[in-house]
């Protein structure tokens, strides 16, 4: 995996650094149990060896118990565990306070403040010793192993992770099936108790999955406890590491990792001295401050990279939804045996459905400059879409050889004459070997013909065969694509890939992950109604999603007959998708002929920020409804989001957070009295008001629906 050393270039407002180190050197038998309190004091993290010398940890909030005594620890491949035996020889805590500014995000400076401790425990039979550091925030705790180099501890490979969870109830989940391929499930609701008897039902086929236990669970795992904590285990900072899933012992309600295997089972190669990603709890008595919590960003480490200038958030249409839906196609033929430089297109017959063809791109293009959007993201315009999924194809794709139809020169040109970007497409097919063969071609590719942003793809099960999504060789090549399109100033967007765990703080090229399921499922058969107010929970806690939200024609059939899928959402909660999803990259996904019969809606999507100064979780319940209220950055502009289940509900918001002696005129998209997601979706009313700093606003929610306002100041 390469590594560019860059010097941070963040620019510290406000920095106030207290390190107060305090050392514990004292006899292994003097040694009690350490405690650490968050710098609010309501969270206290308590360390200490368990019989046999076993490292155990626990967490409570307020009083209230988050994590019971829980073990630590590893099992390793043809060496000594690292389970027991141990002594603690050395403890330090710290302080640390200090705020940053994001190249992009929900708000213009974040706090990064906490109060740590470390923890060196030794191994005397074996000679080897480790570190654990915790780092304890005001909504949650982070936790990591370090490897210092030493002589009995240098190559070794990790059998098992052991790190528990011991929960202190039968809490509220809100889980995915465990798995190492895809994280593209619905998500369950249910008592942790009842995860063994949904399982079934909530494994639903997908086109490259591996599932691995009856009571297995994806993180970021959301909870709530019946005494009213909301708890979501995930974790940061994801390098050269197998992805940690959980396996739910609902006998005892402990949760404990599963690292995902390679091919022949081991879960992780290490030399150190190296240390894993952190393990994060995030918890609060209010689930707004689950949403806005930052604990995960601040565990990663500061931008490696000198130069920002390039980076900038997208707001974009694509050549993508008409595909979906089945209206066109990826493919410039019909044939299903193609080879790359052997196949001569031009003697191929088309089929007559290929999208990505010169003149309905150059629509595209045309929509974007009409409507002061950013890019247009083109898929399907080079070779090899014909036979590329389901065949295992080592050299599926070159990345740089369009169809007959798309002429390369002439987009650029005609998309600089209109300044709007084109946005590449990688599909890869999950052959990442192919890929990475390709990369510095196809990187080069795009900057000789004006493209900044990508949108990589893998669909399908990974070859090198054997080979899991989430498995350490994959989180490495992930991250070598991520930091080889930097040296090239590229923005990436990876679909199908890992799923995020803060690394956008280090490396803010990468825009968007998808790793979830997407608003194309809505033409595989649909999303949940509830499936937004879940999502910023728990897929969410880690980074963007290129959720790809902005369907206006609900029902799939309107563009292909023999699809009956349809939206579950209103036309209204579409629009109300661009301030709950947060990203920096945000697609209007509909076509633009039906933009265009839909004007004064899609009037919000044109006005939407896609950067912020600041958020505000106005109501909030994971499940049932979220509302957002986002500061567009470098203005006085607010915009609301609001979405909710299919229960629908009134929605009760004070806009206390607007400035006082300024003056704001709202515009509001919302649901008719009859909306309904499945009934009538496309019903939406729109009006306008002046708004004031504590303006009272009641505003109803259909079933499957939501609101959208944006609040601009006036003089």
């Amino acid at each position: 995996m390469s590594s560019y050393h860059f010097r941070n270039p963040m620019t510290i407002t406000r920095i106030s650094k207290l390190i107060l180190m305090v050392c514990f050197c004292y006899t292994t038998s003097a040694l009690k149990a350490q405690e650490l309190k968050s710098p609010d004091q309501n969270l206290t993290l308590k360390f200490s060896l368990g019989t046999a010398g076993t490292p155990v940890y626990e967490l409570s909030y307020k009083g209230k118990s988050v994590i019971k005594p829980s073990k630590l620890g590893f099992q390793l491949k043809n060496a000594d565990d690292l389970l027991n035996g141990f002594e603690i020889a050395d403890t330090q805590q710290s302080t640390f306070d200090e705020s940053w500014n994001p190249v992009w995000g929900e708000v213009k400076t974040i706090r990064n403040h906490y109060n740590e401790l470390a923890v060196t425990i030794k191994q005397p039979a074996s000679d080897r010793f480790i570190i654990v550091r915790f780092r304890l925030f005001n909504d949650g705790l982070g936790f990591r192993y370090e490897f210092p180099a030493q002589k009995n501890l240098n190559y070794f490979t990790v059998k098992e992770e052991k790190t528990q969870f011991a929960l202190a109830g039968d809490h509220k989940a809100f889980w995915l099936p465990g798995d190492y391929d895809t994280q593209e499930y619905s998500t369950t609701t249910s008592n942790l108790s009842e995860v063994r008897g949904k399982m079934k039902t909530a494994v639903t086929p997908n086109v490259s999955q591996k599932t691995f236990s009856e009571t297995g669970l994806q993180t970021p795992l959301m909870m709530k406890s019946k005494d009213g904590l909301y708890i979501n285990i995930h974790e940061a900072a994801l390098i050269n590491y197998s992805t940690m899933s959980l396996e739910l012992n609902d006998k005892d309600m402990v949760l404990e990792s599963v690292l995902t295997p390679d091919a022949i089972g081991d879960k992780g190669y290490l030399q150190a001295p190296t240390q894993s990603p952190w393990r994060t709890i995030i918890v609060s008595d209010k689930a707004g401050d689950i949403l806005l919590s930052k604990t995960i960003l601040n565990l990663n480490e500061p931008t490696k990279f000198k130069d920002v200038s390039w980076i900038k958030p997208i707001k974009y249409v694509g050549v993508w939804w008409e595909m979906i839906t089945g209206k066109s196609t990826w493919a410039y033929n019909d044939l299903d045996n193609v080879q790359l430089g052997i196949t001569d297109y031009s003697k191929t017959k088309p089929n007559g459905k290929h999208a990505a063809n010169t003149k309905r791109v150059k629509e595209y293009i045309d929509f974007a400059a009409e409507n002061g959007l950013d890019a247009v993201l083109v898929e399907g315009w080079n070779e090899g879409w014909e036979d590329w999924f389901g065949k295992t194809k080592d050299y599926v794709f070159d990345f740089v050889t369009p169809y007959p139809d798309f002429d390369v020169k002439e987009l650029h040109r005609y998309a600089a004459s209109k300044n709007v970007k084109i946005m590449m497409h990688h599909e890869t097919s999950s052959s990442v070997r192919n890929y990475e063969r390709h990369l510095d071609t196809a990187y080069k590719f795009m900057v000789d013909n004006g493209y900044n942003a990508v949108k990589s793809g893998y669909v399908g099960n990974i070859i090198p065969r054997g080979e899991h999504h989430y498995g350490q060789w994959l989180v490495n090549h992930y991250q070598y694509a991520i930091e080889k399109a930097a040296a090239y100033k590229i923005m990436v967007n990876a679909h199908e890939a890992v799923r995020p765990t803060g690394l956008s703080r280090t490396f803010p090229n990468l825009l968007a992950n998808e790793s979830a399921r997407g608003t194309e499922y809505e033409a595989f058969g649909g999303n949940n109604a509830d499936h937004t107010t879940i999502l910023p929970f728990t897929r969410l806690m880690g980074g963007p999603m290129d959720y790809t939200p902005g369907i206006f024609e609900t029902k799939v059939s309107a563009y292909n007959p023999e699809n009956n899928s349809f939206v579950h959402s209103t036309l209204a909660r579409q629009l109300a998708l661009y301030v709950t999803m947060y990203s920096p990259l945000q697609m209007a996904a509909d076509l633009p002929e039906t933009y265009h019969k839909f004007k004064d809606a899609f009037q919000f999507i044109k006005d939407v920020a896609v950067d912020w100064d600041d958020t505000k979780v106005l109501e909030a319940e994971p499940g049932d409804y979220i509302t957002f209220a986002r500061k567009a950055k470098g203005t006085n502009n607010w915009f609301l989001g609001s979405t909710c289940d299919e229960q629908g509900r009134v929605s009760k918001v004070n806009l206390d957070f607007l400035d006082a002696n300024k003056k704001y005129l709202a515009t509001i998209y919302s649901d008719a009295k009859d909306a309904h997601y499945e009934k009538n979706p496309q019903a939406y009313v729109i009006k306008k008001m002046r708004v004031s700093k504590g303006t009272k606003l009641t505003q109803f929610c259909a079933p499957g629906g939501g609101y959208a306002i944006s609040i601009i100041e006036v003089q």
